[in-house]
């Protein structure tokens, strides 16, 4: 099972608002998924972004790839530094 660390929209139309989810990469983008380790918020000023950095990092190290916005934002939470010290 390939797993990823990607974004599901929520929100209204026009007014998104996005949970960071760890989901099979087979399963569709607002679909099941196995975890909820954060939430972004871009409409809020200013931009709000929660991620718990502990489990983004047991998921990266058991094998999680995260997508290219998910990665970005997780950089932006401190969780590749974290885990390099």
């Amino acid at each position: 099972m390939a797993v990823k660390i990607r974004l599901r929209r929520m929100g209204a139309k026009k007014k998104p608002f996005y949970r960071v989810v760890v989901a099979d990469s087979r399963s569709p983008r607002d679909g099941r998924c196995i975890e909820e380790i954060g939430y972004f918020n871009p409409v809020a000023d200013p931009e709000v972004l929660k991620i718990n950095v502990e489990a983004a990092q047991k998921w990266i190290a058991n094998g999680a790839q995260p997508t290219d916005t998910a990665k970005a934002l997780l950089k932006k939470a401190g969780v590749y530094e974290a885990k390099a010290e």
